[in-house]
């Protein structure tokens, strides 16, 4: 099972949960207290490397996108990992 899968089973309450759409390989874990799912950085970035992106416009695109974008309370959380 995955981590997204482990959320959505040990937290009843997931429509409050926010995910990042084509990211679940970047989840790390949950944050109970906050109510955010933590997703690595760097991970996030190979993601899109896979996707034939080059890694400055992986980085470009995901920090205007997605890592500096407020989307409410439930924000997720994009800690880096150093996993470079």
């Amino acid at each position: 099972m995955d981590i997204k899968q482990l959320i959505i089973e040990h937290y009843a309450d997931t429509d409050d949960i926010v995910f990042a759409d084509g990211f679940d390989k970047a989840i790390l874990g949950f944050d109970p207290n906050a109510w955010k799912v933590v997703y690595s950085r760097s991970i996030c970035i190979s993601i899109l490397i896979e996707d034939d992106m080059t890694e400055e416009d992986a980085v470009d695109y995901l920090e205007y996108n997605t890592f500096n974008t407020y989307i409410g309370d439930n924000t997720p959380i994009w800690v880096e990992d150093f996993n470079w």
